[in-house]
């Protein structure tokens, strides 16, 4: 079954507007240097929570929360994703999805049985392999996009903003590149250095300005625009 390494059993931010669990998804082939949660990687975990302990703990919470997200590490690395959805979604919870998109044909399995998905957009495409080592992420990342947009499950797209690997002038050109694709909703996430281990990223954090004010102008690009600072 689902590999687990991690799940909160209530948050109100994982999936705006609705009380979720959270089932965090252990592995991930990309290795972003400001990923907060480096310890869900690895493909495997020393720990991780068996998939009937995690059903056991939503059966108590039905009533109690709206949805269950299914975030990570890249959920879509695994195999039974679809079957821990359709479990969930028996349960009568909404499905979440947090992914990167890397797997689009997986993707397309799967959205048949979501109701929202956060997508991580990093960086212009032609770029992505300085944020995720990996050679050819752009191109994977991109074709993810291009079938959520395609599925019509709601969505938000949200780019994560470290000064150091995505400075403004790539931020607008990457803005102008989604609202060209389609994007109606567009989220920016200020980098935080909570969980980072990169203490060089950690170090290179600080602005020159507000993140509020280098996405002013790129506001009027979206239905709708948020920045998390």
């Amino acid at each position: 079954m689902l590999r687990v390494g991690g799940l909160t059993p209530l948050s109100s931010t994982d999936w705006p507007g609705q009380l979720a669990a959270v089932v965090f998804c252990q592995g991930c082939p990309w290795r972003c240097g400001y990923c907060h949660n480096p310890d869900l990687i690895p493909a495997q975990a020393e720990t991780e929570l068996a998939w009937d302990d995690v059903m056991a703990l939503l059966r108590r919470r039905q009533g109690l929360l709206d949805a269950v997200v299914f975030s990570g590490g890249e959920p879509t690395l695994q195999a039974d994703l679809a079957e821990a959805m359709r479990d969930v979604r028996a349960l009568g919870f909404k499905i979440g999805l947090h992914t990167g998109g890397m797997y689009p044909k997986r993707l397309d399995a799967v959205l048949p049985l979501v109701d929202w998905v956060g997508l991580d957009v990093k960086a212009p495409f032609a770029n992505y392999a300085a944020i995720t080592g990996v050679e050819g992420s752009g191109a994977r990342a991109r074709e993810g996009l291009e079938r959520v947009l395609a599925s019509g499950t709601d969505y938000e797209v949200r780019t994560t903003v470290h000064p150091a690997m995505l400075n403004d002038d790539a931020l607008a050109g990457l803005a102008r590149d989604l609202a060209e694709r389609g994007v109606k909703r567009y989220v920016l996430q200020a980098f935080r250095p909570q969980g980072c281990r990169d203490a060089d990223l950690c170090g290179k954090a600080a602005r020159g300005r507000p993140l509020q004010e280098a996405a002013r102008d790129l506001a009027g690009l979206f239905q709708d625009f948020t920045v998390r600072a």
